[in-house]
């Protein structure tokens, strides 16, 4: 196989198109993380009047915190639960507008548009659907007994937050398991009708296996989009409560920052956060990747 190569005639030109990601991966990305690791070493006046260096008192007392040690549980459960309902259902939407064949494409942008909905907005939108004061879907739920209020029941909270972040990432893992199973061979699938397996079987034993590298690869960036992305999501339906039950690791970054003045906490929480996405992320491409069929 004959491989094809660019060859620049100027040298400088390579580097004059890298520039421009370069500059901002560097003004955006590793500028910030490294003044984060900065601050997190340095007990700071709200109003820089006065910086003292305290080594690792902040990481210290950060891990001492019961309501940091609760977001941490409270992150667990919420990135769990929002990358397995946010695939399985996408999953499931992918397979059905597959079987369509004619109105495929029409499904698929019906099923696209709420990825264009900001973070923002959708959680607003979820915030209406499930006040316990206007909202339609209480209103239903009180003809089954059951009074549902998200202000005051924990459980009730984090389902809000959760279905609200599933519901904006749905359209971007759907995208891409459309286009994992238009590639699985057809004829495999047929060889495997002929010797006698059923569609579920078909399904669990042919077809998904052949997603594996798709489900990995959504399955990381579901992960890190529950960690992070999710900030306007909790900040405008729920804020934390109730009883922090839905303080999540970014949104108390955030309250701990930016509302309580609380600078190099917060920038150790920060650094915190950043370590387990790389953590987590090493242990998926170490671990789990060996289990993916390419």
């Amino acid at each position: 196989m004959q491989t094809k190569r660019t060859i620049f005639s100027n040298r400088v030109l390579p580097y004059v198109l890298l520039a421009p990601q370069l500059a901002i991966t560097l003004i955006f990305f590793i500028w910030p993380a490294f003044q984060a690791f900065r601050q997190s070493f340095l007990r700071e006046d709200p109003f820089g009047m006065k910086t003292t260096f305290v080594w690792f008192s902040n990481y210290t007392r950060l891990f001492e915190n019961a309501d940091y040690l609760n977001a941490l549980w409270v992150t667990l459960i919420f990135a769990v639960s929002v990358t397995a309902l946010s695939m399985s259902l996408s999953l499931l939407f992918a397979v059905c507008v597959n079987r369509v064949l004619r109105s495929g494409r029409f499904y698929t942008t019906l099923l696209v548009w709420p990825y264009a909905v900001a973070p923002a907005a959708a959680g607003l939108l979820w915030w209406f659907m499930f006040n316990p004061s206007i909202g339609i879907l209480p209103y239903g739920l009180r003809y089954f007994g059951y009074d549902w209020n998200y202000r005051l029941h924990e459980g009730d909270a984090m389902v809000l937050i959760v279905v609200a972040s599933a519901w904006k990432q749905i359209s971007y893992n759907f995208l891409f398991f459309v286009a994992g199973l238009q590639s699985v061979p057809q004829s495999v699938i047929e060889a495997a009708a002929i010797d006698g397996a059923g569609p579920f079987k078909r399904f669990w034993t042919v077809i998904f296996p052949l997603l594996s590298p798709t489900t990995f690869f959504l399955a990381v960036i579901n992960i890190t989009y529950a960690l992070f992305d999710t900030f306007p999501i909790v900040d405008s339906t729920t804020s934390g409560g109730p009883s922090q039950s839905t303080n999540t690791l970014v949104y108390k970054v955030y309250a701990d920052g930016f509302v309580g003045l609380n600078l190099g906490p917060s920038a150790a929480q920060s650094v915190v956060l950043m370590l387990i996405v790389i953590a987590l992320t090493v242990v998926q491409f170490r671990w789990i990747e060996n289990k993916v069929q390419y």
